[in-house]
Formats: structure tokens, sequence, C-alpha cells
């Protein structure tokens, strides 16, 4: 089954600000520090992605504080602020108030964020943050994996939005336990859209792989990012970003 409409496209822009802190190092890098993720964002942009996403981690190990307040002050940028679930992230997020937060799991010890978030293992923790997000008139998505109890706990929770973590389909690329992560895949996003949810995915999914996410079911964005920063390097991100806008069709 394939989208009736054209995906939606978030772009996560997390590993130029990697490029950058692996130069430039610190919460207030030098003013000559590159790439500049702002312009970055602009090239993003221009390239037809329909929003942003970054991660403030808690050791800020690429995005800072500032790159999040420039970025949020584009005109007409749609930024999706992915987070852990804790106090003084959610007291940053009330106060930006992006359109969007996705609450992530989060480890010092990841390069990357590996594993959705255990929802149903931290209920009330999740709720309460759900809840005040809400308040605050912002949208809130979990990143989750494909997994029934974990869908569930979404919509106990009151979280209207879920992404579901591609990484273990994306890692079994091309090899023959992929067929059996697509199906978990289909399953998490038929349920999930049976329960009222909007179901986002993302992580791990490049330029061949997306051929078979565009055949799961319900799916209204996908957030991409490593993938399109690599290809960047060849093609310059405007290029790199309509290059992956233009595989979100169904026909691509």
């Amino acid at each position: 089954m394939t989208p009736s409409r054209p995906l939606l496209l978030g772009v996560n822009i997390d590993h130029a600000a990697t490029l950058r802190q692996a130069r430039y190092r610190g919460a207030h890098p030098s003013p000559h520090a590159e790439p500049d993720v702002v312009a970055f964002t602009r090239e993003a942009l221009a390239g037809g992605a329909d929003g942003i996403t970054l991660h403030l981690r808690e050791d800020r190990r690429h995005i800072q504080d500032a790159d999040v307040h420039a970025i949020a002050a584009l005109p007409g940028v749609r930024l999706n602020l992915e987070m852990a679930c804790t106090p003084a992230m959610n007291a940053f997020a009330r106060k930006l108030k992006p359109a969007a937060v996705c609450l992530v799991p989060e480890s010092r010890e990841e390069v990357t964020t590996e594993g959705g978030l255990d929802v149903a293992g931290q209920l009330a923790r999740v709720k309460e943050t759900t809840h005040v997000l809400k308040a605050a008139g912002i949208e809130v998505s979990l990143f989750i994996g494909p997994d029934a109890h974990q869908i569930e706990a979404a919509v106990a929770v009151g979280a209207p939005v879920i992404e579901l973590h591609t990484g273990a389909f994306a890692n079994a690329w091309k090899s023959p336990a992929a067929a059996a992560e697509l199906e978990r895949l289909r399953a998490g996003c038929e349920l999930a859209h049976r329960l009222g949810l909007i179901v986002n995915a993302g992580h791990g999914i490049n330029y061949d792989n997306i051929r078979a996410i565009l055949t799961l079911p319900h799916l209204h964005e996908l957030n991409i990012g490593h993938s399109i920063v690599a290809r960047a390097l060849f093609t310059g991100i405007r290029g790199a970003v309509a290059e992956m806008k233009g595989r979100l069709k169904p026909s691509a």
C-alpha cells in the first residue's frame, strides 16, 4: 500500500552541527565556525524541506542553545525539537514554543539516538510532560519502536503523534531480516492508525531503503538527517534535500 499523497519531509540538521563541533567545540563556537547551521537550514528549506528537526542533547554534543533559537527565528520555519523527557528540557521547550516536540530517549554513551522511548515503562512521567507541552500549544510526538504495548502507551499518555523508530529495519536492509522488520513497521502503522494516532517515521532512512518505507500505510512525515547530510557533501544541501523530497513520491 502506498501513500495517496506526498509525505512531508522533516530534515534533521544535527550532523551539520556535529561536523562543526568536531573542529569548533564548546557552547559558544568561534564566529568563524563552519558549517553555519543556520545557513545550512536555509538551504534545506530552499531544497523543499517541510520542517526542520534538531535534537538539543543534555551534553550539547552537536546542536547548541543558540542554534535552536536562531533557527526557530527563521521566517516560516516549522521546528520539531527532539528532547529528553526531563524538567530542564520541558522548561526550555515551553519557553521556546516550537511547532512540535518529539520526546526521545537519551544516553551520553550513544553516538546517535538508539532505540525508542520506553513510554510503557514510565507512563506517569511521559504523561505529565505530554500534558504540559500540549497545554503550551506544542504538538507532542513520541519516538517509539513499532511495538503494540508502546503504541498503546502513547495513546494512554495522550500523545497525538508517534514517530516509529525505523532503525532496526535500516540496519537489516538488504539482509534476510529486513522483510520481518518492515512487517513490524507495517503492523505498527496499522495499529497506530486504528487508535487515532498520526504516524511519522525516522532513523536510518536513506535514498535506497526509502523505496520500502514508501510501501508502509498511513505515514504522515519522515524525519531524515544523516543520509541527507552525507549526500550534501557531494551535491550541496539544497540538492540533497530536493532529491530526497522527490523520492517521497510513490512513483519515484
